[in-house]
């Protein structure tokens, strides 16, 4: 993992870990954080060589062709898991809005997780 990637799965695991009952797996070039098992966000530092620093959430039905085509330098659909709804957020395209990737990942914890646990969040 680079050194800027590094640095971001830091600040983006701390996000995400704040969460109730949220685990995470590194392997290599990835992070996937879940909460009981159910993946709602990603973090890829070069995966598959790309050389992309990005993010990956479940993102609303729709959401995730609309983003990819308003701002295709930040967003895209991601390889493998865009045409099931997920999205994905560059961050090593300028400044990182870590509010906007906090909300992000925020409303793709709830789609996924137990109605009890995204209720307790939402409040």
């Amino acid at each position: 993992m680079s050194a800027a990637g590094a640095k971001k799965l830091v600040r983006f695991e701390k996000l995400c870990l704040a969460l109730p009952e949220v685990t995470v797996e590194r392997k290599g070039d990835y992070a996937a954080f879940r909460v009981r098992k159910k993946t709602f966000a990603y973090f890829l530092d070069d995966h598959h060589g790309d050389g992309v620093v990005s993010m990956c959430w479940k993102a609303a039905l729709g959401e995730n062709e609309e983003l990819a085509q308003a701002d295709p330098k930040r967003f895209f659909l991601p390889a493998y898991i865009g045409h099931r709804g997920w999205a994905g957020l560059r961050l090593d395209v300028g400044k990182v809005d870590w509010d906007e990737v906090g909300s992000l990942v925020l409303a793709s914890y709830c789609a996924v997780a137990p109605a009890r646990l995204a209720a307790e969040v939402e409040s």
